[in-house]
């Protein structure tokens, strides 16, 4: 009896035994496969279209694969908007990506230009006596002609009776009446070396010959044989082309940015190899009312004499440069009817678009107001596709990251009011400083040993770069002086 309870109790244990271990083995593969599971993609998505799904993997409606989504995706916590993309991907469709500069800009202004006379060395020809023109020197416009020599030959019966008067006072003797008649010959124009000939042949010439002015070209021509002439008709008008003025139009929009001094590179068409370099010598103060634009002169030296009157010119006059501002390149903004945006690379593949704020723009960029910091990258190419998709859920609004690093330094516009030597500081007021969550205040600023405190002036306002978000470390690292005298002279300290 007693070895038949002793083997139904060994048939128990080894039941409970056999169960159990079942139990961990069964546990363990459960676990095994879940992990498995969870390594598994949830399901596949176009790159392009979030909306297109599938169970495994194949090729988008735009021909592209799939991209896997996986349970860990689903859990990060991304910004509305954000887009990822594998590296493959990235590269096949051309996705290139540039950063967000804060510099000064200098705009190029493109205009049409005219050449032209120096007026300043242009005189008009008017006869002083009415009188009929027997003989002109003068073939045609644009003759050069040499100062003294011989323009034209006129009668006039008022220069005979001041020949007459003339030789009366000869023979007579009379010296003030001599000095009289030769100021009246003078006043009607006649030159000196004729009256010596009066004095030597002491007879009357009927025609009376006048001589040029001054050397130069003849621009315009209105003097012909036989014809009558009187002090009101302009006979021709003589002008220099050692130096030329050209004539530059400049749309109304672009008037705010030219000043006198500003740089300007000049071509023409037949000499498209050669270029003239000058500076706008004056800005007209009444804009064109029909074709609304503002004329703005340019001086050039022509020495060969390449430049001509009335031909036309391709003018840039370079701007003066800007004040440091954010900017991007032009191609990275997307214009819509109601915003403006570009798409931010949030590294690791990740994009979104957010919108900005845009200002002018400088040749090929553009000025960001808002919706950048300066150490964004900006998508320049492919960035329509990614704002397709990004677009359809985006907030549009530029977050920063909480695990963003203090910027250590800025720039920031700021007035010098005062200057100690001694201590090496300046007192400035400056701006806000965003990046700090700094408002505009008025404080002392050491400066960096290297850099010289010559080029300070109270009063004086520049762009400095601060160093230390914390007042205890703040100090003056390099400085730019935003407007200079002229364009192409040094700016700033240790730039």
């Amino acid at each position: 009896m007693k070895k038949l309870i002793f083997i139904l109790a060994s048939l128990c244990v080894g039941l409970v035994i056999g169960y159990l271990v079942a139990g961990a083995a069964s546990d363990q593969g459960t676990a095994s496969l879940t992990e498995s599971k969870e390594d598994e993609p949830l399901y596949w998505v176009a790159p392009m279209d979030a909306n297109f799904k599938r169970d495994k993997p194949g090729l988008s409606p735009m021909g592209m694969e799939l991209v896997p989504v996986y349970a860990d995706n689903l859990a990060e916590k991304e910004m509305p908007g954000t887009v990822r993309i594998r590296s493959e991907v990235v590269h096949n469709l051309g996705v290139k990506t540039q950063a967000v500069l804060f510099s000064p800009l200098q705009e190029q202004i493109k205009a049409v230009g005219y050449i032209g006379f120096n007026q300043d060395k242009m005189m008009d020809v008017h006869s002083r006596i009415s009188g009929w023109v027997k003989f002109v020197a003068v073939g045609s416009p644009g003759e050069y002609v040499e100062e003294g020599t011989l323009l034209y030959r006129v009668y006039s019966p008022e220069l005979v009776n001041a020949q007459e008067e003339f030789i009366a006072a000869l023979k007579s003797n009379n010296r003030f009446l001599l000095q009289a008649s030769q100021s009246k010959l003078q006043s009607l124009g006649v030159a000196q070396r004729f009256i010596n000939e009066l004095k030597q042949a002491k007879k009357i010439y009927q025609d009376v010959p006048v001589y040029t002015p001054q050397s130069g070209y003849v621009g315009e021509l209105n003097l012909r044989k036989g014809m009558f002439i009187n002090p009101s008709i302009k006979l021709m008008n003589i002008g220099s082309l050692d130096q030329v003025w050209v004539i530059a139009e400049v749309f109304e929009r672009q008037a705010h940015l030219i000043n006198q001094g500003d740089l300007v590179e000049m071509s023409l068409d037949y000499l498209p190899a050669k270029a003239w370099s000058g500076q706008v010598d004056y800005i007209y103060p009444v804009l064109d009312k029909n074709t609304r634009t503002l004329q703005v002169r340019i001086r050039f030296d022509n020495p060969d004499l390449l430049l001509k009157p009335d031909m036309f010119a391709s003018v840039t006059i370079l701007s003066r440069p800007t004040e440091p501002v954010l900017s991007v390149p032009s191609s990275s903004v997307i214009v819509t009817g109601t915003q403006e945006r570009v798409v931010v690379s949030l590294g690791e593949g990740r994009y979104k678009s957010v919108e900005v704020k845009a200002g002018g723009r400088f040749v090929d960029r553009t000025v960001i107001f808002e919706g950048l910091y300066p150490d964004d990258r900006v998508v320049t190419s492919a960035q329509f596709l990614l704002d397709s998709e990004s677009s359809l859920s985006s907030d549009f609004s530029r977050m920063t990251p909480s695990s963003m690093e203090p910027i250590e330094s800025v720039w920031v516009m700021a007035e010098i009011q005062n200057i100690d030597p001694q201590k090496r500081t300046l007192t400035l007021a400056h701006k806000a400083i965003r990046e700090w969550e700094q408002p505009a205040m008025t404080m002392e600023v050491p400066l960096a040993e290297e850099l010289d405190m010559s080029p300070f002036r109270e009063g004086d306002s520049i762009q400095v770069l601060l160093k230390g978000g914390n007042m205890g470390n703040l100090k003056l690292i390099d400085f730019v002086v935003p407007r200079p005298k002229a364009p192409n002279s040094p700016v700033g300290g240790a730039l």
